[in-house]
Parts: C-alpha cells; sequence; structure tokens
C-alpha cells in the first residue's frame, strides 16, 4: 500500500542504472574485452545452440530452459558488441544484429518448444558468426577473393 501512495505522489524510485525517458541514468562502460566476450560468452552459447539441434533437439523441460538461456544470451550478446566503444568500422552493425536475431529466432522457438524451428536455425547461428568472422577475424577465417 506505501507504494500506491508513493506513486500517487507522484514520486517513482528506479534502482541506479536503470534508464527513464530522459535516458540512462549513468553512463555505461564495457567491462569485458571483445575476446572475453567472445570466449565466455558468445562461442559457448552459440556452440551449446548448435549441439542440442545437432543432438536432435532439447530432450526435456531442463534441455529447453538450457537452450532457452542460451539463446537470449546470445541475443544480448549482440546488444553487447554494439554498445559505445565496441562498435567498429564497416559492417559491425549489422553483423551484430545477426546475433540478435538468430539469438531471438532461437528464444522464440524454445518458448514455443519447437524443434523443427530450431533446427532450421543452424545455418543462420553459424553465418551470424562466420560473417563477422570473415571481416573482422581474417586469420580465422580467410577472405575469399
Amino acid at each position: 500500500m506505501r507504494t500506491i501512495g508513493l506513486l500517487s505522489m507522484g514520486v517513482l524510485l528506479l534502482p541506479a542504472g536503470v534508464t527513464t525517458a530522459q535516458g540512462p541514468a549513468e553512463s555505461y562502460q564495457p567491462v569485458a574485452t571483445m575476446a572475453q566476450l567472445m570466449v565466455d560468452i558468445i562461442h559457448p552459447a552459440s556452440n551449446d545452440i548448435l549441439l542440442v539441434i545437432n543432438r536432435g533437439g532439447p530432450k526435456d523441460d531442463t534441455e529447453w530452459a538450457a537452450l532457452r538461456r542460451n539463446a537470449m544470451t546470445l541475443a544480448e550478446s549482440g546488444n553487447l558488441l554494439m554498445m559505445r566503444g565496441r562498435v567498429r568500422e564497416g559492417d559491425w552493425i549489422k553483423d551484430a544484429k545477426l546475433l540478435v536475431d538468430v539469438g531471438t529466432a532461437a528464444y522464440k522457438a524454445g518458448q514455443a518448444k519447437d524443434a523443427n524451428t530450431l533446427a532450421g536455425l543452424t545455418e543462420r547461428v553459424d553465418a551470424a558468426c562466420v560473417t563477422c568472422h570473415k571481416q573482422y577475424r581474417p586469420n580465422v577465417h580467410p577472405r575469399t577473393p
């Protein structure tokens, strides 16, 4: 009841870092390096998604929940790559959005427990990684003439 009273008085308490209509409450600063994001977040999430697809899809609620976590991690990782201080020249934003899109599609398939849709995302997950790596990691994926 106290919350209602505070809201009716026009008082709204927001935790630190929460955005408002005016913008971020504080500036967000990257914590991890690009290599750390790739090695510790993006690579494991994408690999776990591909692994579960290659094994025929999630078998029970626990595996579906893990798939949803990995899919959301992949989607939100694309957003992390678009943070100020991480954006690079070229198609960086476009490539990062590929992660957002395929991660979101995998998450929706996970919510619906739709193994067929999930299986159809294999190439998109792979393409999201390879497309970016061809441009920004030529030592891993050499460019073709």
